[in-house]
């Protein structure tokens, strides 16, 4: 007679928009038991009950309790530290969304906990695992990189309320260059606007590898539709990847139409990568738990979470940086 397969005992902690969608595809996998939403609000908990038939609790303590092999960690910005170490120190393996924290401290102790505890610790940087981007990945994972260029924005989030589109939004993107890049940032540049006040909410930033790739991105909660794009420049291609619609496409073989007394905008030829059908957040989760059981390295580590959060963090100190007086012009 076969051993009963273990399944994993999975909560979510934090039933916002984030939270729910853990919870709906947990509820749906055959190798894991969703046990435990965590909210503090009645009014949630009463609609995960109903939603998904499981067991709902008020504080990540009860849920803990209750037992937990693994967690997914959705609560907002400013609990994850204080969340996180509650759920390490029970041995609960977890998926934190990211940024990993709000600042670095709290995230270097988050980390320094889970390798104290045997807990396996996996950030969720969810681009990752987009199909597309991950097509992309694999075209150039093997090619020098010049430049990316990545532009990611739409309308303001009203949900959003603890942290500025450089730590809600940007660290997507930092941590896409240094995943599509192989190497490590090693300067920035920063331009900010408040122009809705309080957090930032219009960012330009700029980059060069170690690699010498040069990257930018352009994000904003201004423009009243959404894009979400990637362009990787090496020194055969140029690929362009539409992370909302999930295509990519490469443009390479570029020549000159060589026609004397003719205007030459030269050729190229293109053609679209295949990209399967995969949802982004399912992928992760399953990713998630391969490492909970002990399958598979952890794809996004909490190295990774804390160096996207340093650059994100190194570049709100960096905007606006002062110049030294310009000469006067020669009249």
């Amino acid at each position: 007679m076969k051993p009963a397969k273990h399944v994993l005992r999975v909560g979510v902690i934090g039933a916002g928009a984030m939270g729910r969608n853990h919870a709906r595809i947990l509820s749906q996998l055959d190798r894991a038991e969703l046990v435990a939403v965590v909210d503090d609000s009645p009014s949630v908990r009463e609609a995960a009950a109903s939603q998904l038939n499981c067991p709902t609790y008020a504080t990540v303590e009860e849920a803990i309790e209750a037992g937990l092999d693994a967690a997914a960690v959705a609560v907002p910005t400013v609990t994850h530290h204080e969340v996180a170490l509650k759920l390490i120190d029970a041995g609960v393996h977890l998926l934190i969304e990211k940024p990993i924290a709000s600042t670095t401290a709290e995230a270097r102790e988050i980390i320094a906990r889970a390798e104290a505890r045997g807990v396996r610790l996996t950030v969720g940087h969810v681009e990752r695992f987009n199909p597309a981007i991950r097509a992309l990945h694999d075209a150039v994972k093997d090619e020098q990189i010049i430049s990316i260029a990545i532009s990611r924005v739409g309308p303001f989030p009203p949900r959003i309320t603890d942290v500025g589109i450089v730590t809600d939004l940007g660290v997507h993107d930092i941590d896409l260059i240094r995943w599509l890049g192989r190497s490590e940032i090693a300067t920035r540049q920063a331009l900010l606007t408040r122009a809705r006040g309080g957090h930032e909410d219009v960012a330009f930033l700029q980059f060069r590898l170690e690699s010498g790739a040069l990257a930018h991105i352009n994000t904003n909660w201004l423009t009243p539709f959404k894009e979400r794009r990637i362009s990787v420049s090496t020194p055969t291609r140029f690929i362009v990847c539409d992370m909302l619609l999930r295509t990519v496409n490469e443009y390479s073989g570029f020549a000159p139409d060589n026609q004397p007394g003719k205007l030459s905008h030269g050729s190229f030829v293109s053609r679209s990568l295949s990209v399967p059908f995969v949802e982004p957040l399912r992928a992760e989760i399953e990713a998630f738990l391969d490492a909970a059981e002990g399958k598979a390295p952890v794809e996004v580590t909490g190295a990774d979470g804390l160096r996207s959060l340093e650059i994100a963090l190194s570049c709100l100190s960096a905007d606006a940086a002062p110049l030294e007086a310009a000469p006067a012009l020669a009249q």
